[in-house]
């Protein structure tokens, strides 16, 4: 929880740090220093920004958004930028109280602006259509989490949707743009030329899971991140837990999961890269599905695995997705 007192040691941090900016990589002169606040758009924002950039991300490979704790060297980072990328849809539930602890004079560019949100009314016409959510699944209140975070009943996850990821592009396009317009050119260029690449990688996803037997086509993961996915690519998905890996899976939640499970046939439990594998552990001793793999669902790997960029991380997922289901 963001705390009096770790709202004061921020301010104090970053009164008396030094100059350091960016996490990994320090702030190339001449460059824009800006941030983004999880590991995912803080890819898109290098995609576009290129060399005329100098990106810090926040939350970084393998880390969880939802329950993350800001730190002084964030507000000192926040407060260098020039820009700061953020998601928007409540992902972040600490980015305004970091940005105004920070004393930040930088724009801010919400990266989801123009996207229409899914939200608890889309998952349950999804379980009457079997779209993105299993029919009869059960239904979460993602409106809270255990700890008070209002998401508003939104599913921030819109990058799960490639279409969406290209409006994330544009927005970041913009961005850079009104606060460096010698770069647009660049900014331009490297946004027509990433955009053709999701193009792209849009078409492999389509097909990729098209060749997945239609009732084949269902699978159980940690927390529910994949909704976008789910609705823009054909799959059906449940979860324990809600939209924020805050939001716990009651004993009841869990024993209506296993019931579906079995009742349904559904071949595969997947877990996820920022979650806790036990529960889809115990999920799959007690109803005998199979272990899918991992799945990328709010953060890139480190640079060492399989989806250290977002276009990876869409290949590596749906890689795990046609060996577990295809079959």
């Amino acid at each position: 929880m963001f705390t009096r007192r770790l709202l004061l040691g921020i301010l104090a941090g970053a009164a008396l740090a030094g100059p350091a900016f960016a996490q990994g990589a320090p702030e190339a002169a001449g460059k824009l220093p800006v941030v983004a606040s999880f590991s995912i758009l803080g890819d898109f924002v290098k995609q576009v920004g290129g060399d005329r950039v100098s990106v810090a991300t926040i939350v970084g490979p393998n880390g969880d958004a939802h329950v993350y704790q800001p730190t002084p060297a964030d507000a000192k980072r926040v407060a260098a930028a020039k820009v700061v990328f953020v998601n928007g849809l409540g992902f972040e539930g600490w980015m305004d109280r970091l940005i105004k602890a920070s004393g930040t004079k930088a724009t801010i560019v919400v990266a989801t602006k123009g996207v229409t949100p899914r939200t608890d009314a889309d998952d349950d016409d999804d379980k009457d259509h079997g779209k993105g959510a299993a029919k009869g699944a059960d239904k979460h209140d993602h409106g809270k989490d255990k700890h008070g975070h209002d998401h508003g009943g939104i599913d921030p996850h819109a990058w799960q949707s490639i279409a969406n990821a290209k409006v994330y592009v544009a927005n970041i396009r913009d961005g850079l743009i009104a606060a460096d317009p010698d770069g647009r050119t660049t900014y331009d260029a490297n946004a027509a030329a990433y955009l053709a690449r999701l193009d792209a990688l849009e078409t492999q996803v389509k097909a990729a899971i098209a060749a997945i037997p239609e009732a084949q086509r269902r699978i159980i993961t940690s927390h529910d991140a994949f909704g976008y996915f789910g609705e823009a690519y054909g799959l059906i998905l449940i979860s324990p837990e809600g939209v924020s890996t805050e939001s716990e899976a009651s004993a009841k939640d869990v024993a209506r999961i296993i019931r579906q499970i079995k009742a349904q046939k559904i071949p595969a439990v997947f877990m996820e890269n920022i979650s806790d594998p036990r529960l889809m552990q115990r999920i799959a001793k007690e109803t005998g599905a199979k272990i899918g793999g991992d799945l990328y669902s709010d953060a890139l790997s480190d640079d060492k695995g399989p989806a250290s960029t977002y276009i990876d991380m869409m290949n590596s997922n749906v890689r795990a997705l046609s060996a577990a289901l295809a079959s």
